[in-house]
């Protein structure tokens, strides 16, 4: 009798906790403590309030005198595109980094299943237990099932490496919040899983370095509906279409007729080869069809300005770094939100596009039956928790919706329910441009003779001012780097409008009567936004002169990150001999490769053995400005360039 009591209380405990974490729905993401990070300070921060006016910055000193003037307030004001920046502003922003999802953890675990294939949450869990409290920049995880990607088979109980990092004591990987939602555990992701990383040596995290082994790639082909990333490959409408085996799964298109899906396994397949493709460290953050990811930037922002590999993020608050932020989490998590733009981006009927990407959703609950007689769209609704918002991420119409603009190059904002619209992705931004990368030491005699020779070898016609560049888009005939990256954006002209959004104290959701205001883009040369849309007919598109804060935590180079050499420069070439092979590229080494026309040679070459970095537009090729003895520097000018630009750690220098 005492033992039934004991087991009946027992089972009584046990469904009031399960029925306690059904109604509270707890959540964690590790945020590091100070004495957990590496960075040596920030800049601008505790020194007062200042205010950011559509990226011109209002120093502190002049802020309070023009808050003394009824034009000066007028100026400040949110309704003008002013942004107010103070300490607790950029710890928001800090905050937000780390756990904020914008609820993409129904895209990548509820749609793309991202826990529902060979990785499970549960041999996550397993991987981080064996560390005992310890770190890892490279999670490495057992697959839970035989899989075969790409035509190569993986083995159930085979290790992968994931690239994710976790700190020591952490209870999930940097980045990746985990949530119980709906009676299911959800991972999400949030900015830190790519833009800090975990020091391999001391354990302690180094904000604002990319994460550069970060295997995404790999993590999505391994999904169950990796399929919901097909735009980010080369799978168009004419393979789509070559997919379709059962011509009785259809849609009612937009117009009324209809149309079939495509098998979702073929498709499936086609998808998770061109993905796992992907080297580490990069990600295919475009929609244009073409398998091309770029390597993950860093977040040493302050005076790297414009944003994004070909500069597409240049106007709007802090530079356009709000609009890089924003183009991260309304598009890249969340495919959904294109809908209402495929049928002019991709040449996909809007219908086909939704039932394409739920046809295989990893939970039922959003699995889209084509047998159901409802339209994708309407059963989107039904799913979805703000139906009258694009996708399931939490993002808001901006007033040019569904066209796209210059601050949108997606066509929505990310902001989330109880902020003021546009709050969240400028937090982030102050938080960014307050990074400093840990110093890197040389003594002032090698720093001295490196200077030099930057300036006699011509690197200062580029990478000058307080961040070294000169905010330029280069044509790309110029840079001669792998030309596919800089055509990205050669199909947005069909739906550019002006750039209009909300103003900064609309609440979200966003009302009816919200102001509208315009986006400055006078300042946007006319000819340097031909280069990033690649509209000049005599030009292939352009790169941006890349900033070189921070090149210390930040190899490989180029903006396809194919300039990699690892510790041993002999055998560690080309990212088949770094990152291929779990071996971190050396930034020393890295660096030689970029100048040194010998060594760039041989890391080409590397890089063009391997047929999935082929089809992946990967090479190391371009920026061919030598300082080498072709050039008639000595290999002791060399070295001191090298670690002079290793030196550069903040542009207030």
């Amino acid at each position: 009798m005492k033992k039934r009591t004991i087991f009946i209380l027992i089972v009584f405990l046990v469904a009031l906790v399960v029925g306690a974490i059904n109604i509270i729905e707890p959540e964690y993401a590790y945020i590091p403590r100070k004495g957990e990070i590496l960075n040596d300070a920030r800049s601008n921060v505790g020194h007062g309030t200042s205010y950011d006016v559509w990226g011109v910055t209002v120093t502190p000193e002049d802020a309070a005198k023009l808050l003394q003037t009824e034009d000066g307030m007028e100026m400040l004001s949110p309704s003008n595109g002013a942004v107010e920046v103070d300490e607790d502003f950029v710890e928001l922003g800090r905050e937000i980094f780390y756990k904020e999802t914008f609820d993409n953890e129904i895209y990548l675990t509820d749609i793309l299943g991202m826990l529902d294939g060979p990785i499970t949450i549960t041999n996550i869990a397993k991987a981080i237990l064996k560390l005992q409290g310890g770190h890892t920049d490279n999670l490495r995880v057992e697959l839970a099932e035989n899989v075969t990607i790409g035509g190569k088979n993986y083995a159930k109980g085979e290790k992968i490496d994931t690239g994710l990092d976790v700190p020591k004591s952490a209870l999930s990987p940097l980045g990746m919040p985990i949530s119980y939602q709906d009676g299911r555990l959800k991972a999400g992701v949030s900015c830190a899983a790519c833009h800090a990383t975990v020091d391999r040596d001391t354990g302690m995290i180094i904000e604002g370095a990319p994460n550069l082994n970060f295997n995404a790639g790999m993590m999505l082909a391994l999904a169950s509906n990796s399929a919901a990333y097909f735009t980010n490959t080369e799978v168009d409408a004419e393979k789509i279409k070559a997919f379709i085996e059962d011509h009785d799964r259809t849609v009612e298109t937009t117009d009324g007729k209809r149309e079939p899906l495509p098998d979702p396994e073929k498709l499936e397949r086609a998808v998770d080869e061109m993905l796992v493709q992907w080297p580490p460290g990069n990600f295919d953050s475009t929609v244009d069809l073409v398998n091309n990811p770029a390597q993950i930037p860093d977040s040493f922002t302050l005076g790297d300005h414009p944003y994004g590999w070909n500069g597409f993020a240049a106007i709007g608050p802090f530079k356009g770094l709000s609009s890089l932020n924003n183009n991260v989490h309304a598009q890249n998590s969340d495919l959904l939100a294109q809908a209402d733009q495929s049928n002019e981006l991709f040449d996909i009927d809007k219908e086909v596009y939704i039932g394409t990407i739920l046809q295989n959703a990893a939970n039922e609950n959003y699995r889209f039956d084509p047998n159901s007689g409802m339209k994708p769209s309407e059963f989107l609704k039904m799913i979805d928790e703000e139906p009258d918002v694009p996708g399931v991420n939490e993002m808001v119409k901006p007033p040019t919706y569904p066209k796209i603009s210059m601050f949108s190059p997606n066509g929505t904002v990310i902001s989330s329910p109880g902020f003021h619209f546009g709050e969240q992705i400028n937090a982030m931004s102050a938080y960014q441009n307050s990074l400093i990368p840990p110093k890197y030491e040389i003594d002032e005699a090698t720093k001295a003779q490196g200077r030099e020779v930057f300036h006699r070898a011509g690197c200062i016609s580029c990478h000058a001012g307080p961040a070294y560049t000169n905010h330029r888009i280069i044509d790309n005939d110029i840079v001669k780097a792998q030309p596919s990256r800089a055509k990205a954006f050669e199909d947005a002209d069909k739906l550019l409008e002006d750039s209009w959004i909300y103003s900064f104290d609309t609440p979200v959701p966003i009302p009816r009567e919200a102001k509208a205001i315009r986006v400055p883009t006078e300042h946007v040369d006319e000819e340097q936004k031909k280069l990033t849309l690649a509209q000049d007919e005599n030009s292939s598109g352009g790169y941006k002169v890349k900033g070189l804060i921070g090149l210390k935590w930040s190899p490989p180079y180029l903006h396809d990150g194919g300039v990699a050499v690892g510790p041993n420069e002999k055998t560690d070439l080309g990212i088949p001999g770094t990152l291929h092979k779990a071996i971190n590229p050396d930034p020393y080494n890295s660096l030689k490769a970029l100048v040194d026309s010998h060594l760039r040679k041989k890391v080409v070459a590397a890089n063009r053995k391997s047929k999935p970095l082929q089809e992946a537009n990967v090479e190391g090729i371009g920026h061919e400005h030598w300082v080498d003895q072709t050039n008639g520097f000595t290999k002791e000018e060399q070295d001191a360039l090298i670690e002079f630009m290793l030196s550069l750690t903040s542009s207030e220098e």
